[in-house]
């Protein structure tokens, strides 16, 4: 009898999932779904707003996962072993020194009511092991903001023992972070980034992270263009939402690849590392 039922339920089941009312049958397993992901989402956000004082630019871990597979872009991109890349990361998540300085200079900062204090980086860490492996004389970031990525690339910088870094901002306030040995090997420019860029020259190592807006992005690749050293690396941190350096790299016969970065823990979704090579 209970097998009997079964089949015929069986039988139900497929006969209703092959008629019209199939989306009226599944609605309540969508609706289900899309409730389970909305709660996720809330939940997060409820942790954030009550953990956390930042109002933009936020700072989170990366998930366990996530870090592998930025371990094997950062692999592919420099052309080194992937063990060496996990290294990398692994050496700034352990810096005891950088993660204390950021904890100091940002509650010794005018930003500290709306700043966490915790060193977290994020895709950054992505950043500081492709500056280990391929150790650019000179790397240049337009988008200061709190000097937290400039940070990253210093320390990066001043364990290869050689190189110099630029940022640029057009905000005054910006780079608040920057002082103590990081700043040893920091030029800071107050100013606007595509005016600023057309003065470099040489540069090895580039990373868009001001205006987010395609088309300012694209002045930058293409202001820099002429600027590069032969085997320079230039990174977006606006891949996520912008095709302008697909487009650039397309143009100028270069390659481009792209991290879909993912939070651990955090309601916001990530945004991601473009990176582009000769």
């Amino acid at each position: 009898m209970g097998i009997r039922s079964s089949l015929l339920n069986s039988r139900a089941t497929q006969s209703l999932l092959d008629s019209p009312l199939a989306p009226v049958a599944a609605f309540p397993f969508r609706l289900a779904a899309t409730a389970r992901a909305a709660f996720r989402q809330i939940g997060a956000g409820g942790r954030w707003l009550v953990t956390s004082r930042e109002n933009t630019n936020y700072t989170y871990d990366l998930t366990p996962r996530n870090r592998e597979h930025l371990a094997w872009f950062v692999a592919n991109l420099a052309g080194i072993d992937v063990e060496e890349a996990r290294g990398y990361l692994t050496e700034i998540e352990t810096d005891t020194a950088l993660a204390a300085y950021v904890t100091t200079a940002t509650r010794e900062s005018p930003r500290r009511w709306l700043a966490d204090t915790e060193a977290r980086f994020g895709r950054r860490v992505g950043w500081y092991a492709l500056v280990r492996a391929l150790k650019p004389s000179f790397v240049v970031e337009t988008g200061t903001d709190k000097g937290l990525g400039t940070l990253v690339l210093a320390a990066a910088i001043l364990r290869n023992g050689s190189g110099r870094l630029t940022t640029i901002d057009i905000n005054p306030a910006s780079g608040f972070l920057i002082g103590g040995q990081y700043a040893t090997v920091t030029e800071r420019i107050v100013g606007d980034g595509v005016a600023t860029l057309k003065t470099l020259s040489g540069i090895d190592f580039f990373i868009h992270d001001s205006d987010h807006s395609a088309e300012y992005e694209a002045q930058e690749f293409e202001t820099i263009t002429k600027n590069l050293s032969a085997a320079a690396i230039v990174l977006s941190d606006n891949s996520a939402s912008s095709d302008s350096l697909p487009l650039w790299a397309e143009k100028n016969h270069r390659r481009f690849t792209f991290f879909d970065e993912q939070p651990a823990r955090h309601w916001y979704e990530g945004a991601g590392i473009g990176a582009s090579l000769p």
